[in-house]
């Protein structure tokens, strides 16, 4: 029987019950599909940093490399580690060492999901550059805590990061419905979204049988609420794509819906995957986060390792879920009810 080498990170707060519900679901759809998922449980997370002062080992990196994939659950809790912190201690640095360049964030209503717009049936699918831009770090302070003090963030672009993250865009478009929007802000932002907007029209003469649009991050967030039936694969920065995919959970219902795939397209590093509405403090405890976005990140991760099969049960079983109400309004049903609600579908 085939198997994959699966590391968990259940990371922080909501992070850990969700993480076990996806857990459940995808060992079920994997027996089912004829292989095998072995775990490996890592307690990386801000309760690890306040005992060791660091947010994973410093061989953690070369620990991880081994593995298939990763199931991500969330990771922070500002109240006692900043989340820049938190956040540069262990999301980040796996990114950027496994040259995740490509965050996937898929965008639809489920069944028997009411969203907040009066819009019809949209699928979009968000895709980040997810090393560079505006998140690389570069910069720094000086005449810290004076009249004086100065910071600066320096956003890096690089012709290979651009190239790259937007020829992935172009073969999702050609994959689903032949549609790109590109985003940026190049008529404030004269040297990088400029230097964005010509990478994307220099690529777009190798894809003639996808339509390509630019916007401007205002614009597109306008679209997303204003007609989001009109897009099919959104390319952004860091910064932008960030931004863009908040909008695009909320308007599918909420962060509880929201998966995502950090990829490696090369493959030659594990990808990650996880559910992007963070680690959630104020219901950590009560055993109401629902788990339906770490499933879903999950059924990515089944695809990605190659197991559509199961991937497509996984997803059918929690659109019967939400179809009979499941998992659709905040707090309604408990995990571990929404979670038994999938199972019993995919059994």
């Amino acid at each position: 029987m085939k198997s994959y080498k699966i590391a968990l990170i259940p990371g922080d707060g909501i992070g850990g019950p969700v993480t076990e519900a996806a857990w459940e679901v995808l060992g079920r759809a994997a027996r089912g599909a004829g292989f095998s998922l072995e775990g490996t449980t890592f307690p990386w997370s801000c309760d690890f940093y306040e005992r060791t002062g660091t947010m994973m080992p410093a061989d953690g990196i070369e620990t991880l490399r081994g593995f298939d994939a990763i199931l991500l659950g969330a990771v922070g809790w500002p109240a006692r580690v900043p989340d820049a912190v938190s956040l540069h201690g262990l999301l980040l640095p796996i990114r950027k060492a496994f040259v995740q360049y490509a965050n996937i964030r898929p965008h639809r209503l489920l069944p028997g999901v009411e969203g907040p717009l009066r819009a019809g049936a949209f699928d979009i699918l968000c895709i980040r550059e997810n090393t560079e831009g505006e998140y690389s770090g570069a910069g720094g302070r000086v005449h810290n805590g004076t009249d004086d003090e100065v910071a600066v963030e320096t956003s890096i672009f690089t012709r290979k990061g651009v190239e790259r993250i937007l020829r992935f865009g172009f073969e999702e478009a050609r994959r689903r419905r032949g549609r790109l929007a590109s985003v940026t802000k190049s008529n404030a932002q004269k040297h990088s979204m400029v230097f964005w907007d010509e990478v994307t029209a220099r690529l777009a003469a190798d894809y003639p049988d996808v339509t390509v649009t630019n916007y401007h991050i205002d614009a597109m967030a306008a679209r997303m609420v204003m007609a989001p039936e009109s897009l099919d694969v959104v390319v952004a920065s860091n910064l932008f794509g960030d931004i863009l995919t908040d909008l695009g959970a909320a308007i599918q219902g909420g962060l509880g819906f929201a998966a995502s795939a950090n990829i490696n397209p090369d493959r030659t590093a594990p990808s990650m995957f996880e559910p992007v509405h963070g680690s959630a403090p104020d219901i950590a405890h009560l055993g109401i986060a629902n788990p339906i976005a770490a499933i879903w990140s999950g059924a990515m991760m089944l695809e990605h390792l190659g197991e559509p099969a199961a991937a497509a049960a996984v997803m059918a079983a929690i659109e019967a879920a939400t179809a009979r109400g499941i998992g659709t309004e905040p707090g309604k049903h408990r995990t571990t009810e929404i979670t038994a609600a999938v199972l019993a579908a995919l059994a």
